[in-house]
C-alpha cells in the first residue's frame, strides 16, 4: 500500500458502511446489558476487504484505540491509533507498511482544533491536505462508533497459536478449543498443511457464537497490546 488514502482509506469505507450496520445491530442488543464494561477489551469484524482487529482502554476520561487492517489478499497489516479526551477526538497515529512505509500523526487542542500535523513516506516528509485531515477524522468516528457498538455487544476478539488437537494456547496463556464450525476448522488446517511453525489463528466470540477471523503464519501474540502496555 503506497499511501494511507489509497492503500487503507478506500477498501475501509466499504467495510464501515457494513460495519455500521452491525453497530447498529449490537448497540440495540447491547441496551439489555446493565453491568459495566472492562477497561481494556478487544474487538474486531471481517469486512469485504479484509479483517480489523480493535483493541481499547477507556481510563480517566480517555479513550484510547488501536486498530489493525489486515487486507485478505495483497499487502501488509496497517496500524491506526485514536485517542479522545471525553468525546473530543485529540491524537491520531497511523502507520502503513510496505515497500513505501507511511507515518502519519495528527494532534488536535481541546476544543477540535488542528494543533500538529507530521507525515512521512519512505522516511521523507510530506504535507498533509485539510482534506486528507477531514477524512482522517471522519475515519476516526466511525471506528469510535463501531467499537462502542462492539464493545456493548460483547464480541470479543481472541488470538494465538493452533494446535494440532484443535486447541489453542491464547496470547494470555491459556490452552482452550473454540467452537468453530467443521469449515473453519478446515480452513485452518489447509493453512496448516502449508506451514512449518504452529499457524496463528485470530477469531471473535460473541452472542450469537464464534467466527474465525484470520490465519497467518506470523506470531500475533508479539505485538498483541496488553493492557498494562496500551
Amino acid at each position: 500500500m503506497n499511501s494511507f488514502v489509497e492503500g487503507a482509506v478506500t477498501p475501509l469505507l466499504s467495510f464501515w458502511r457494513r460495519a455500521l450496520m452491525l453497530a447498529g445491530i449490537l448497540f440495540l442488543t447491547a441496551c439489555s446489558h446493565n453491568s459495566s464494561l472492562p477497561p481494556f477489551t478487544a474487538s474486531g469484524y471481517a469486512g469485504d476487504q479484509g479483517a480489523v482487529r480493535l483493541w481499547r482502554k477507556d481510563s480517566d476520561n480517555e479513550t484510547h484505540v488501536l486498530a489493525a487492517f489486515s487486507p485478505w489478499h495483497r499487502g501488509e497489516t496497517s496500524l491506526s491509533e485514536y485517542r479522545w479526551q471525553g468525546e473530543t477526538l485529540s491524537q491520531i497515529e497511523l502507520n502503513i507498511y510496505g515497500k513505501q512505509p507511511e507515518h502519519i500523526r495528527v494532534r488536535f487542542d481541546d476544543h477540535g482544533e488542528l494543533s500538529f500535523m507530521q507525515r512521512e513516506v519512505n522516511g521523507q516528509k510530506q504535507q498533509i491536505s485539510s482534506d486528507q485531515i477531514a477524512l482522517y477524522q471522519y475515519r476516526a468516528n466511525q471506528i469510535r462508533q463501531t467499537s462502542d457498538a462492539l464493545r456493548q455487544g460483547r464480541v470479543i476478539l481472541r488470538q494465538g497459536r493452533w494446535h494440532a488437537n484443535g486447541s489453542v494456547t491464547t496470547c494470555e496463556g491459556q490452552t482452550i478449543k473454540p467452537e468453530l464450525d467443521s469449515l473453519m476448522v478446515s480452513h485452518i488446517e489447509r493453512r496448516q498443511n502449508h506451514s512449518s511453525a504452529e499457524v496463528s489463528v485470530a477469531w471473535l466470540e460473541g452472542p450469537e457464537g464464534a467466527q474465525l477471523l484470520l490465519v497467518a503464519n506470523e506470531d500475533f501474540c508479539t505485538w498483541q497490546p496488553t493492557e498494562k502496555s496500551f
